[in-house]
């Protein structure tokens, strides 16, 4: 079992360096001014790393033919490629790139982040199939951290001068996953898994060490508040040490294997009572007995067993759609002009309030499965639509609280659209899996997220234009922006939308409560 816990560590090790596109804002500003482009051309830049995931689906194909190991290694090469040469023609080694070249390579670095994810996924699905949603949820949690991660790098190389830390960025974007690919490919392996007893003190583990790495993380992120406390320098190799210390779950495991022999892994998904597991094993008859509709790893019941084309032709996978563009996508788009927001309203602590969303996003992509794990089985629990609904209120009321013009306003909107965006993002796995099945998941899957290509390029555009327009209205340079009416009219209208997703959610919650009642034990 030490293999498979293993394999789980390599892959929280990727996912903290998978999330290279997530500290596009810190450096926005500076690539802005670097390459004299627009607002708007700034966000296309933005739409394409966010469209890379529109090819996303070529790294499923390759990882069914190709070895992950070789899967990996050529995510994280596009990834060098993708970010490397932008390094180089900043630093100018290469002298001549067009805006479109620049796209071209930000649209290969974004598709880059697709390989590493394919092979993250399918290790954790494969190798812990009765826990897959909850290793899913540990690993992606992780993605959020690499822009705090990344931050922490450039602070401690002590580079001051903007244009500096938007190189520094670019080169650690290029270099980090390829380092941290090169490191876990051994590690990165299906492995053949037999039944077993129950993983629970394993995985009680791993979510003690993660809400550890979490909170240490948003305390760090708190800027110049924790900067005496804790030097930037003292603020990394803490980082570092929680990063390391999930491999304490193989390393016991590999102790216990020495002492007892051997140990075994559940496998069968088709188990009709699971809290009997840790005493029994069923024998097949038993098992065939047991199934009714249930598919995958916590005996998960469907909706129904759907391909792209029926779903498309089904209401509620509209309703889905809108609500995760609304929802997620919307959280994203903000993300993404983060650097911007904070420029125009005075703010220089641009690096503090990325870190600070990258934090808060890793708890958010980590809670849902923490409360899947704990509670999927009670009859009390809500329904997944409902729990989207919940969670886009206060996101609602966080784009409404930018209306105010102190940097606290935008620190605690920055949190909580952080968390919000990352817990939608987790909790859609399992929506699409219960809603329209598990055989086609990967297609229907990615058929969802294409709304956040489609988002960026809507909403973010939108945004540009509205704030070209101000800055065209107050006559400052070249169109820039300074005060609150940059963005004023953008928080309304993403607010109002947000707020629509919350309806929507709703309008699923009721469409779809007589399965999720079934499911909960209701009927």
């Amino acid at each position: 079992m030490s293999k498979q816990w293993m394999s789980l560590v390599g892959a929280l090790w990727l996912q903290s360096m998978a999330g290279t596109n997530t500290n596009f804002p810190a450096y926005s500003s500076q690539i802005k001014k670097l390459l004299s482009i627009s607002q708007v051309q700034l966000n296309n830049l933005a739409f394409a790393s966010d469209a890379g995931k529109l090819l996303g689906w070529f790294a499923g194909i390759a990882a069914n033919y190709l070895p992950l190991w070789l899967v990996l290694l050529i995510g994280a090469t596009l990834g060098l490629i993708g970010y490397g040469v932008q390094y180089l023609f900043l630093t100018n080694h290469i002298h001549s790139l067009s805006y479109w070249h620049v796209f071209s390579l930000t649209f290969l670095a974004g598709n880059s982040i697709c390989w590493i994810n394919t092979v993250s996924y399918t290790v954790s699905i494969q190798n812990f199939p009765l826990d897959r949603q909850v290793a899913v949820g540990l690993s992606t949690s992780y993605i959020s951290l690499s822009a705090k991660i990344i931050t922490d790098v450039v602070d401690v190389v002590n580079v001051f001068t903007p244009s500096g830390r938007a190189k520094t960025y670019l080169l650690l974007n290029s270099l980090f996953p390829l380092f941290f690919a090169i490191i876990v490919a051994p590690l990165i392996r299906e492995t053949k898994v037999e039944k077993s007893r129950k993983l629970s003190d394993g995985f009680r583990i791993m979510f003690v060490i993660t809400l550890a790495t979490g909170t240490y993380a948003v305390f760090t992120s708190m800027g110049s508040a924790n900067s005496k406390l804790f030097p930037r320098l003292l603020s990394l190799m803490g980082m570092g040490i929680f990063l390391l210390l999930p491999i304490l779950v193989p390393l016991s495991e590999s102790i216990k294997e020495h002492w007892h022999g051997k140990c075994w892994i559940r496998r069968d998904p088709r188990i009709c009572d699971l809290s009997k597991l840790e005493e029994e094993i069923r024998t097949p008859q038993e098992e065939i007995n047991c199934v009714v509709k249930e598919d995958n790893d916590v005996g998960f019941a469907v909706m129904e067993e759907i391909g792209a084309k029926k779903m498309l032709m089904r209401l509620d996978f509209w309703l889905y759609f809108l609500i995760y563009l609304f929802g997620a996508t919307l959280g994203l788009v903000y993300l993404n002009n983060l650097g911007q927001i904070a420029d125009t309203r005075g703010c220089t602590a641009t690096s503090s309030l990325v870190s600070l969303s990258s934090s808060f996003g890793f708890f958010g992509r980590l809670l849902p499965s923490l409360f899947d794990y704990l509670f999927s089985r009670s009859k009390y629990a809500i329904s997944r639509p409902a729990t989207i609904a919940v969670i886009l209120a206060p996101m609602t009321c966080a784009f409404f609280l930018l209306l105010n013009n102190s940097h606290i306003a935008l620190y605690i909107s920055t949190a909580i659209i952080g968390i919000c965006t990352g817990a939608i993002t987790s909790i859609s796995v399992s929506q699409t899996t219960e809603l329209f099945g598990t055989k086609n998941f990967g297609v229907n899957h990615n058929i969802v997220v294409a709304n956040i290509p489609i988002g960026s390029c809507l909403f973010g555009d939108l945004a540009a234009m509205l704030y070209r327009r101000q800055g065209n209205s107050t006559s400052t340079y070249h169109g820039s922006c300074l005060g609150m009416k940059c963005f004023q009219t953008t928080f309304v209208i993403w607010g109002c939308l947000c707020f629509l997703g919350t309806c929507l959610a709703f309008i699923l919650h009721t469409r779809t409560k007589k399965f999720y009642r079934h499911i909960r034990g209701g009927n």
